[in-house]
């Protein structure tokens, strides 16, 4: 019997499914309802439906032929900018990219937080709430699906701006073998292969890479290898199987961010090898010369060694069973284990971060006061431990470890419920109400040495002990209506709310950079209001609007802190009020036969409501005092209030040239502050690439596709700055804010992004 056939058995159950799960991704064209047919396993997995595509909730789907084919695929940025509410910044290393829905991450240092990553259904984020893009190989993927907006009833902790699902290509949709290699500038080689099978009961595809290269910003040598599979069998017409397994490791050199008059200077810190004989604009440090206190010294992240050294291991299982034609059960648990060793700075960090994940539910129809309804309910549970050493590092190159700056033991558990019902309501009309309840508990103990400042080290060390023994519980309603009056025209309304509690990393480092006790800080909660019109009124055109406002209440932000003694550290507070708000819009327009248009737009508008914060300063020949300054009705800092993107294309549609096509984008990203004080503003900037690229099919051939492109990316050569993390306001000695002129000194905080680039591609189907 095939899956085909398997899949008819449980046709009541997918038929409901289908009535009221959309297929058609809001940022899919809704006239391509068709083309957007998942395949046959998925058909078979209705809570993948579920969480892939929520009715009511604000998405949009990346599909493979959009970005993902006939097109660079160096990293996440290259993907995730096709859907609006997105904003990306460059992280801690050439391929590591911060992604953020409607603000959530933007904040943030470094890695994801604050959306919730899968892959496959499968949870990609650990428990303590990170995420990182830089093992994800975009090859690798037949779509994502970005689901934006609070929504912690469906994904729980940390879903405060929404979730989003890496879905790898089934075997089923590769059938043979891929093989392709994409290189260019600055020594970027990929060179990938994707395995794909299916059978009448199984279905397997396994995906390989090993990327190598350099960023733009002297000292960013990288080198990853990523391993991807999911696996999937049906023993009976009522049961199927699912194993899901990623693995990557990671080696990635570092350089120093740097100040916004360092990035003026010298953007890519060209020539920055010894800091005593460095040029103007190279990012220094000072590190302790003996690796403990006292005197220090100057060094760039060449002279340190500074690095990343990762690895990533996840292994989940997930059984699925037919209660009957109404009803499946699931049960999923996913191993995660991390592994880091990571001398960035002046100190280094080490550690280990096993987790585990485990989810059981039940999805199902049913009737709700005679009306049909989709049902959904479940318990789930997830813990990390945490065993994280940092080191203080010491002159002498490749990252020479000093004495012990602190200990940190630890470990957070969350488990809770959910539940959700999709009631439909009329023919046109659907309901949507949903809730969760989560218990979250965070221990750790973090123990801090200091060292003495002058004669022998034994027996005169002294430690600190800070505990940490946090509770909190916390519980996310939602409710949606989705209308669709006529074919044309689709009409969403929504609440959902979000929560996120702190990690342990967060509760350990005080506003001066040092560590102590910020074992206060409380879980950021927001509600959010989503009105959304999807409009089709011909084959050819897609528009897709929606607005936006959420409330939220102990946000969590993070700033940067150069601490004298510890270097450069994050701090993390609760601003108590904020609100967000913004729009979101996108377009498609295909005008003429093989041409098409597209565009993304957001508008972000966010600020505090209510803030006060509180700036240490040092009067001439005093102690120091405290100064507090009202945040109220300032921007939220590091998040970019416009973005713009804008792609024309052709291809050819017919004939012996069929295959053939190219396109142009434009990318305008606006300036924004990066200070709680609104006073230092990055500049924005424009982008424009160009593309052309070949597909098509061979017959009588060893290989029976062949596919290439080559692409100009920004071809204007503009320097800009990709990512620049949130610093410090200061004061003078009386207690006066700096100006811009003086923040712009504050280092810790400016990657550029990449200038001229020229990359090419060339795949083979076999």
């Amino acid at each position: 019997m095939s899956l085909a056939h398997r899949a008819c058995k449980r046709a009541p159950l997918l038929a409901a499914l289908m009535a009221t799960t959309s297929l058609v991704p809001h940022g899919a064209k809704a006239q391509d309802a068709q083309a957007v047919t998942l395949p046959v396993i998925d058909v078979s997995t209705p809570l993948t439906l579920l969480y892939q595509q929520p009715t009511g909730q604000t998405e949009t789907t990346v599909p493979r032929q959009n970005v993902l084919t006939n097109t660079k695929a160096f990293s996440t940025w290259e993907a995730l900018r096709d859907s609006p509410g997105v904003t990306l910044k460059q992280g801690n290393g050439a391929r590591d990219v911060g992604i953020s829905i409607r603000g959530s991450n933007a904040r943030n240092g470094f890695g994801i937080r604050n959306i919730v990553i899968y892959e496959d259904g499968f949870p990609v984020t650990q428990p303590d709430g990170l995420s990182r893009g830089d093992l994800i190989d975009l090859h690798a993927y037949s779509g994502i699906d970005v689901i934006r907006g609070p929504s912690s009833a469906l994904f729980g902790n940390y879903a405060t701006g929404g979730a989003v699902n890496f879905r790898l290509r089934r075997g089923s949709e590769i059938n043979g073998l891929d093989v392709g290699t994409e290189g260019g500038s600055f020594g970027y080689l990929n060179n990938y292969f994707a395995y794909g099978s299916h059978g009448e009961n199984w279905d397997s595809s396994v995906f390989f890479s090993n990327i190598i290269g350099n960023g733009p910003t002297n000292h960013n040598l990288f080198n990853t290898q990523t391993l991807n599979f999911l696996i999937s069998y049906e023993p009976t017409p009522n049961d199927r199987f699912f194993v899901k397994g990623i693995n990557n490791t990671l080696y990635n050199d570092l350089s120093f961010r740097l100040s916004l008059n360092q990035f003026y200077q010298n953007p890519y810190q060209t020539n920055c090898y010894d800091a005593a004989s460095s040029p103007l604009g190279c990012a220094t440090q000072n590190f302790l010369v003996n690796g403990r206190n006292g005197a220090r010294v100057p060094l760039t992240a060449f002279q340190s060694g500074a690095k990343r050294e990762d690895r990533r291991s996840i292994l989940g299982l997930r059984w699925e069973h037919d209660i009957d034609n109404d009803t499946v059960f699931r049960v999923q648990a996913v191993l995660d284990d991390k592994r880091i060793n990571q001398p960035t700075g002046v100190t280094s960090a080490i550690g280990g971060e096993p987790a585990f994940n485990l989810v059981t539910d039940i999805t199902g129809k049913g009737k709700l006061f005679g009306l049909d309804t989709l049902y959904f309910g479940g318990l789930y549970a997830n813990m990390e431990s945490q065993t994280s050493y940092s080191y203080f590092v010491k002159p002498g190159g490749n990252a020479n470890l000093g004495s012990l700056n602190t200990v940190t033991p630890s470990r957070q558990s969350n488990w809770g419920l959910r539940s959700r019902a999709e009631v439909q309501l009329t023919d046109t009309l659907t309901a949507v109400a949903g809730i969760a309840a989560e218990y979250t508990t965070l221990v750790g103990t973090q123990l801090a040495y200091a060292y003495p400042a002058t004669g022998p080290l034994a027996g005169s060390v002294t430690t600190r002990t800070t505990e940490a023994n946090n509770f909190y519980l916390n519980v996310a309603p939602e409710g949606a209506l989705l209308w669709r009056p006529v074919q044309e025209w689709q009409v969403r309304g929504r609440v959902g709310t979000g929560y996120g509690t702190p990690n342990v990393g967060n509760l350990f480092t005080l506003p001066d950079g040092s560590p102590g006790n910020n074992t206060q800080l409380k879980t950021q909660t927001n509600v959010g209001f989503d009105l959304g019109v999807t409009y089709s009124p011909a084959p050819n055109i897609f528009l897709d609007v929606t607005g936006f406002y959420e409330f939220f209440s102990n946000e969590i932000v993070s700033q940067v802190v150069i601490n004298p003694t510890r270097g450069q550290q994050s701090f993390f507070f609760n601003a108590p009020k904020s609100e967000h708000r913004g729009v979101e819009v996108l377009g498609e327009w295909q005008f003429l036969p093989g041409w098409k248009f597209r565009a993304i737009y957001t508008y972000l508008n966010q600020i505090y409501t209510e803030y006060t914060e509180n700036l240490a300063f040092t009067p001439v020949g005093q102690a120091s005092r405290l100064a507090s300054f009202n945040r109220a009705g300032n921007w939220i800092p590091g998040v970019v209030p416009n973005s713009l993107t804008l792609r024309l294309g052709y291809d050819v549609p017919d004939g012996p040239l069929q295959g053939l096509g190219a396109f142009a984008e434009y990318f305008n990203n606006d300036s924004y502050y990066i200070d709680n004080g609104n006073l230092l503003r990055l500049p924005g900037y424009q982008i424009v690439n160009l593309n052309f690229h070949y597909n098509t099919e061979l017959t009588n051939n060893f290989f029976h596709k062949i596919g290439g492109f080559f692409e100009i990316r920004n071809i204007g050569n503009a320097t800009y700055i990709a990512g620049g993390n949130n610093i410090t306001n200061t004061l003078n000695a009386q207690g006066v804010q700096n100006g811009a002129a003086v923040l712009a000194n504050s280092t810790g905080s400016i990657y550029a992004g990449f200038p001229r680039t020229f990359v090419g591609g060339l795949k083979l189907t076999f």
